[in-house]
């Protein structure tokens, strides 16, 4: 029965289970996957494309249990000459974020790094059915909204790798490096995690597009 259909003065009871007995109340919605504006997801992917992008528009995700992207997209390159290994799976807001964070910030820090450019960034994860850092219980991660990747290192033309670590007091200019795209990345993510933040991240940073109330940020 409709709930508008019940009198006021006769509020929904919870019915006993028929194995136990007890008292159970309504049974809770399953989660959901989150609808994208079509207006939005275009616009975003004409941004994606004019920043020079090379992804392609991919069927719907839904593995349920709220994973899952209404309009997918998968990214081979975030820029011209610079390729995402492997291709990663995500919502279009992901991959223009990390497109600019790379054009406006990552590729000017390198400057002093004497390798080249950087032709390579290593991903550790995209989008991934599963919960926060893997856990058994709790939240559901961004990486099952296709909100989120995990940068695990950039690699250079020279051949050089740079593998994301815990280097709050390497005083090279590698270290440098590290702090700065680090620090950069909050102005294109709602959430940086790094290899300061915790253990679960010492090899990588996590960053992410989840909105909070306020345009709040979260960088560690």
């Amino acid at each position: 029965m409709d709930k508008s259909a019940v009198p006021a003065d006769k509020p929904d009871i919870p019915a006993p289970t028929p194995a136990t007995g007890e008292m159970q109340g309504p049974p809770r919605p399953s989660p959901t996957i989150a609808p994208e504006s079509d207006e939005e997801h275009q616009a975003c992917l004409k941004e994606l494309t004019a920043i020079g992008a090379i992804f392609k528009e991919i069927p719907r995700i839904d593995d349920g249990d709220g994973c899952g992207i209404d309009k997918p997209i998968a990214l081979t390159s975030p820029l011209p000459e610079i390729e995402l290994k492997p291709e990663g799976k995500m919502r279009c807001e992901t991959a223009l974020a990390l497109a600019q964070w790379m054009k406006g910030s990552v590729i000017p820090s390198t400057a002093a790094l004497e390798n080249g450019k950087i032709v390579t960034i290593n991903q550790a994860s995209t989008y991934i059915c599963r919960l926060r850092n893997n856990a058994s219980t709790g939240k559901i991660s961004e990486h099952a909204r296709g909100n989120a990747i995990d940068v695990a290192s950039f690699t250079f033309e020279n051949g050089n790798t740079i593998g994301i670590e815990p280097r709050r007091e390497d005083p090279t200019l590698t270290g440098a490096f590290q702090r700065a795209a680090s620090a950069s990345a909050c102005l294109y993510f709602t959430t940086v995690l790094d290899p300061e933040s915790d253990a679960a991240h010492e090899t990588h940073f996590h960053l992410d597009v989840l909105e909070r109330n306020g345009g709040f940020r979260y960088c560690h």
